[in-house]
């Protein structure tokens, strides 16, 4: 038996189906096809003359579809195989795949072929974490048209079902049944449905038979996504490529709420997050701000329909937060706070306000912002009340039941917070670049009372606040003997004293005292912190650094481009380059795809970033990752508020550049760089140009 060696995954929307390189779905394993955070197929392996499919190759032609090409045993008399077998598979609310058997031989094949169909209706949460199955009852019949799949023991409105069928095919209970004779140089063909049904209703089919492919629903959407986003020329094929790339990813995850679609936000990745997550959807828009600003709009007025609005331990629900996750599965109960919706994050809800003054920023007009000062002032509101549990200015967090997350940043890990000696950290946590974040929304939050309310007194008590917690992190997280800040502050206030890449944020919210931001970038910069490709989520002289572990001691690129951006910010541009050409490599050795995150061993010792074994790919944030590079290298940075529009000559590893009908408020302006100049025309009236020269 042939067994495939990776797994590939195809993504559109909230479906996804995972599957061996020769197609086949294997019971037993995470494999599956996923609709609604359930495994709607469990088992789905094609077998001719009862032998496995030969993998030689997968082709994929967008993130929701691929052809797996593989090989069959040499026929009696045959010296060498001749015939090939083509699966075409596309997916979106279901599965659609087109088989092909072409012979090469001499002499037509005569050949027995079977689909072998199971489905379990498995809980995403059950396959992610191998929890044992429950007992679920699933009813499986076959008539003339196909086999029928249906769990019977879901709740009202959890009604799972799944219609396979094919022209031709005979049926008996798990397979259907092909009997082809394939002429000599010729090929037998035959189309496979695997249609889901959720709460009695069969979802519309993204690819009917009768429409052709490229007037499909997935790659309709995709054109319209592309038509959203900026055009983006680079001569630098790498990042040319990886932007490519990641357009269609992001493209490709995009989900929205069926009672709005008209606001897309992203799913944070595949395999196993394929859902609305609120940290996820804010820093990826945030990347995305200057060249697609619709994304982040629909990403907020999502969220603020699911802020908060009462207090629920349980859910961690509070009046004003901005959500941590949504899950759709048949079983609420195995999600995190047993609900369908999960608010344990500490950073979703400042991210947000940040976002909202972000698009302020960028040129969102006023009047689409406005709607959204409600959910702004609720979760200014929510900083304040329930964000600092004991008073002391800091925003910080500690779960409200066993059933939510320990631990409630982006790295949310159960070890993920420790002492320089190895000690975990006992709650309630302050997050470095939590307070950042704070930070960056009181600011943001200023902007939006003067601009979109005229409150200028509101205004000046929001910059005060933020000065002052400015002036209080430097004072309570400086490390001098580091020249750095601490990850954290615990119960106790005492520094967590471990030197990570947390810290790098807090470069990219501006929290960081200039006088102090020079050591900061330097320290990133040590050889135990960047690794040559990226920047660790811990210093490898922690007592707990693992190059393999998930956020202690790894590279996250989403992570170490943030920290990139910061050095930026503070004027480190030659540093920011030297964190955007380690990515650049790296994006080479993943041909042009970061994956969520990779081991953080030292260039030095292995030359090529080394796979982490479980990451997600593709994963929004970053996908989000190239364009953040492209900005930050060309120093892209627009304040409509302000009037101000900066730009500079790229660096030689990039080289020329050209950006077109980039979206600044109601205008779409043009920019041309190089190494030497830089031209940007088509701004609104009263944003003025700053372009800076090679020196």
């Amino acid at each position: 038996m042939f067994q495939p060696k990776t797994q590939v995954t195809l993504v559109e929307g909230s479906t996804f189906c995972v599957s061996g390189t020769n197609g086949d779905i294997t019971p037993h394993h995470s494999d599956g096809l996923f609709v609604h955070d359930t495994r709607v197929l469990s088992k789905w392996q094609l077998r001719v003359d009862g032998a496995e499919v030969e993998p030689l190759s997968h082709i994929p032609a967008e993130p929701f579809e691929a052809r797996f090409i593989g090989r069959l045993p040499a026929r009696p008399g045959n010296f060498e195989p001749t015939l090939i077998v083509e699966r075409h598979r596309m997916i979106g609310t279901g599965l659609r795949e087109d088989i092909t058997i072409h012979n090469h031989g001499q002499e037509p094949a005569g050949v027995d072929v079977a689909l072998h169909v199971e489905a379990d209706f498995a809980d995403l949460f059950e396959v992610k974490e191998r929890r044992p199955p429950r007992a679920l009852d699933v009813d499986s019949s076959a008539d003339q048209g196909g086999l029928t799949l249906a769990l019977r023991s879901g709740g009202e409105g959890q009604e799972r079902s799944l219609r396979v069928a094919a022209r031709g095919a005979r049926t008996v209970p798990g397979a259907l049944l092909f009997q082809a004779i394939v002429p000599a140089g010729g090929a037998w063909h035959v189309t496979v449905e695997a249609r889901p049904s959720v709460a009695g209703s069969e979802l519309t089919q993204s690819f009917p038979l009768e429409t052709p492919l490229e007037q499909a629903e997935p790659a309709r959407r995709m054109r319209d996504w592309r038509d959203q986003v900026a055009d983006i020329a680079v001569e630098n094929t790498v990042l040319s490529l990886s932007l490519e790339t990641s357009l269609r990813d992001l493209g490709a995850l995009r989900i929205s709420d069926p009672a709005h679609p008209e606001d897309d936000v992203v799913a944070a990745g595949a395999p196993w997050f394929m859902a609305l997550f609120g940290r996820d959807s804010l820093l990826t828009s945030a990347m995305l701000m200057p060249f697609a600003p619709r994304l982040a709009m629909g990403t907020l007025r999502t969220l603020a329909r699911l802020q908060g609005t009462e207090e629920n331990p349980m859910s961690e629900e509070q009046p004003g937060r901005i959500l941590h996750e949504v899950r759709l599965g048949t079983d609420a109960s195995l999600a995190l706070g047993g609900e369908r919706v999960y608010y344990g994050s500490i950073d979703s809800t400042p991210l947000f306000v940040t976002l909202v003054g972000m698009a302020l920023r960028w040129g969102v007009p006023p009047s689409e912002l406005l709607p959204l000062k409600p959910a702004v002032d609720a979760a200014v509101a929510w900083l304040g009340r329930y964000g600092d549990l004991d008073g002391d200015g800091f925003v910080e967090y500690r779960r409200t039941s066993d059933r939510g997350l320990l631990n409630q940043g982006w790295k949310d890990s159960g070890d993920s917070m420790v002492h320089r000696d190895g000690r975990l950290a006992a709650p309630p946590i302050a997050l470095a670049e939590v307070q950042g974040y704070a930070y960056a929304a009181m600011l943001a939050a200023a902007d939006l009372e003067e601009v979109l309310v005229g409150n200028a007194s509101a205004a000046a008590e929001l910059r005060a606040r933020a000065a002052r917690l400015q002036e209080r992190f430097h004072e309570a997280f400086w490390m001098p003997d580091e020249g750095f800040y601490a990850l954290a502050l615990d119960a106790d206030k005492a520094q967590l004293r471990s030197v990570a890449s947390n810290v790098g944020h807090c470069l990219w919210t501006g929290i960081i005292p200039d006088e102090t931001a020079g050591t900061v970038v330097e320290r990133l910069l040590a050889p135990d912190m960047f690794t040559g490709f990226g920047i660790r989520t811990l210093s490898s002289h922690a007592r707990r650094f693992n190059p393999v572990s998930y956020h202690n001691g790894s590279v996250w690129p989403h992570d170490t481009m943030l920290g990139a951006s910061g050095m930026a910010r503070y004027g480190y541009k030659d540093a920011a380059m030297t964190v955007v050409e380690g990515l650049l490599d790296a994006l080479e050795s993943f041909r042009g795809r970061l994956p969520e995150l990779f081991c953080g061993f030292d260039r030095a010792h292995q030359p090529a970033p080394v796979p982490y074994p479980t990451s997600c790919s593709p994963q929004a944030w970053a996908a989000a990752v190239p364009f953040e590079m492209l900005r930050t290298a060309i120093g892209l940075e627009v304040d409509v508020v302000r009037g101000r529009c900066h730009v500079e000559p790229t660096p030689p590893v990039i080289g020329s550049v050209g950006l077109t009908e980039l979206p600044v408020g109601r205008d779409l302006a043009n920019v041309r760089a190089d190494t030497a100049q830089c031209v940007i025309d088509g701004l609104p009236d009263e944003v003025e140009p700053a372009v800076r020269r090679a020196s």
